[in-house]
């Protein structure tokens, strides 16, 4: 029995007792080959990775279709929002302003008030022409009387001078005063149809103290106050306006733009258009060719074009900048072509008898089969396989294969 227990005690492990000195060197060194192991394996993969790494350049592939049932844009172009029909609007007369009842922004109709001028000369001159058709017509009337008197006379002497009982001279004195007022008659009313040609005028001078829309639109600015001097043309220097306010009318807004004259030849009159305001850049409005003016700018070397928005807005207000872009007249019985992408050509490879192109995934590439359609200058149209937003490899190298580990090439380095 006490043999037992001995044996038992010798094959108990102390854990209270420390560990040999051959026993901590190996610890240490297994611990610092395994360090190593990590270090080196580390490099090696970094190294493997990094020099496995394809440099390629990018492009985005931009989605286009479905514009207003119309084709893809051949020709995009920046212009201004114009109105047609605007006026600065002034007195007929030089006056001083008297009263200005209008403000910016405000909507006015065509021959509503938008000023008034001091009227006192226009109404002394009515006055004073509204005294003389009153005199014209009083002397009309005493010439009147006057050439009664003379026929009733005349007619007498007639008569009696066939009994003898008056002369012949004096029958004839009565007849030439019966001429003589018939011809002052005469007069007398020309000269009150002079001075009631004189009363309108003065009344129109009076009606001219009063400034009115021209036509219906949006006052646009506001020119004068009460106390200044207007007159319809310059004068005085810079203390006389020659406006009241500015008008617009928004029904006549328009696009005009400038296309170069190499481009001139893609537009055509009535060719549907997609303006895009700098001011709500997600808002597409339809527009369509109104004019090509013909003829060119020579130091620009454009040609001017009219465009007309096909929904008006409160939103449009001229002189705007505006984005269009031209696009393929519709052909209604032409089946609809299928929404896709636009890439660079460069981006677009043959492998295998079949057109391909890279996706950027992360830090690979997918290969991917495509279908292209049209060429669009330096663009080529991708209608299956791609989709808009898709980074695709621009002149993929011959050896870039499916899955393959790319960097992106940093363009503002290279420059």
């Amino acid at each position: 029995m006490n043999a037992n227990s001995d044996l038992l005690k010798q094959l108990r492990i102390d854990r209270q007792a420390p560990p040999s000195p051959a026993s901590r060197s190996a610890m240490w060194i297994g611990i610092a080959a395994i360090v190593v192991i990590g270090i080196f394996g580390g490099i090696a993969w970094f190294m493997l990775r990094g020099g496995s790494a394809i440099e390629v350049r990018t492009a985005s592939a931009t989605a286009i279709g479905g514009n207003n049932g119309a084709g893809a844009s051949v020709l995009d172009a920046t212009g201004y929002v114009v109105a047609r029909r605007m006026a600065t609007v002034s007195a007929k007369i030089t006056g001083r302003v008297r009263e200005v009842m209008i403000e910016e922004g405000q909507r006015v109709d065509a021959g509503q008030v938008m000023a008034t001028l001091d009227p006192v000369d226009a109404d002394a001159e009515r006055a004073l022409a509204t005294s003389r058709l009153d005199a014209a017509r009083s002397q009309v009337a005493g010439i009147q009387a006057q050439l009664n008197e003379a026929e009733a006379q005349a007619a007498r002497f007639g008569k009696l001078v066939g009994q003898k009982l008056v002369s012949r001279a004096q029958f004839d004195q009565a007849v030439a005063q019966r001429d003589s007022l018939r011809a002052q008659l005469t007069t007398a009313q020309r000269n009150a149809q002079v001075a009631a040609d004189s009363l309108r005028i003065a009344d129109n001078g009076v009606d001219n103290t009063i400034v009115r829309a021209p036509f219906s639109g949006v006052v646009i600015a506001k020119a004068a106050q009460p106390g200044e001097i207007v007159s319809p043309f310059s004068a005085g220097g810079g203390f006389t306006r020659t406006g009241i306010g500015t008008i617009v009318d928004m029904d006549s807004l328009e696009v005009e733009v400038d296309v170069g004259e190499s481009f001139i030849g893609r537009v055509q009159p009535k060719m549907p258009v997609e303006a895009i305001l700098n001011a709500y850049p997600d808002w597409k409005i339809p527009a369509e060719v109104i004019a090509i003016i013909p003829t060119a700018d020579r130091g620009k070397a454009t040609v001017k074009v009219r465009i007309s928005f096909k929904q008006r807005d409160a939103r449009i207000v001229p002189d705007m900048g505006v984005r269009v872009s031209f696009l393929e007249t519709a052909q209604p019985e032409a089946p609809k072509r299928p929404i896709g992408v636009l890439v660079p050509a460069a981006a677009i490879v043959s492998r295998d008898d079949t057109e391909v192109a890279f996706v950027v995934k992360g830090e690979a590439v997918e290969r991917r089969q495509v279908t292209t359609g049209r060429t669009l200058g330096d663009d080529r149209e991708v209608t299956a396989g791609l989709q808009g937003g898709d980074t695709v490899v621009i002149d993929p190298p011959a050896d870039l294969a499916d899955g393959a580990h790319v960097r992106l090439i940093d363009e503002s380095a290279a420059e």
